[in-house]
């Protein structure tokens, strides 16, 4: 059993830094989510996991996107079953959409615009999260 915690330890650790290194701000608390979302702009949230479709389709879509010439205000990321309070107050700002992970969701001052929900993202090629992604910011950023 205790192998088996430190094993997913070190996968959480490894998707969190995933993302940290892509450039995207981690939000632990709800406290923290409600700072970040009740901003003016855009703000892409990244809702990782410990999936296999997270970390070989919705992470590497993740850090691509950070490249990418329009570009949100935030990159924000919340970890579902890690970080389970802050996750929930994030998902209160996607209105209409059920709880998915991994998902990304694009917000314009604090309004939810478009979503890229796992059962887009699972199974498909990380280019066609890019895509969806790349039309998204090219209609809500400056």
């Amino acid at each position: 059993m205790n192998m088996q915690f430190n094993f997913l330890n070190d996968v959480v650790q490894i998707a969190r830094q995933d993302m940290v290194n892509a450039g995207y701000k981690q939000l632990t608390t709800p406290e923290e989510v409600d700072e970040a979302l009740s901003q003016k702009g855009t703000a892409l949230v990244m809702i990782n996991s410990v999936c296999g479709c997270a970390g070989g389709i919705a992470r590497p879509s993740a850090a691509y996107m950070a490249n990418y010439d329009k570009k949100p205000d935030q990159f924000l990321t919340v970890f579902a079953g890690q970080d389970k309070d802050a996750t929930a107050r994030a998902r209160e700002f996607f209105t209409g959409y059920p709880p998915s992970s991994p998902s990304f969701a694009l917000l314009k001052d604090g309004e939810i615009k478009m979503m890229v929900e796992r059962h887009e993202i699972e199974g498909h090629e990380p280019i066609e999260v890019v895509q969806k992604l790349e039309a998204a910011f090219d209609q809500y950023c400056d």
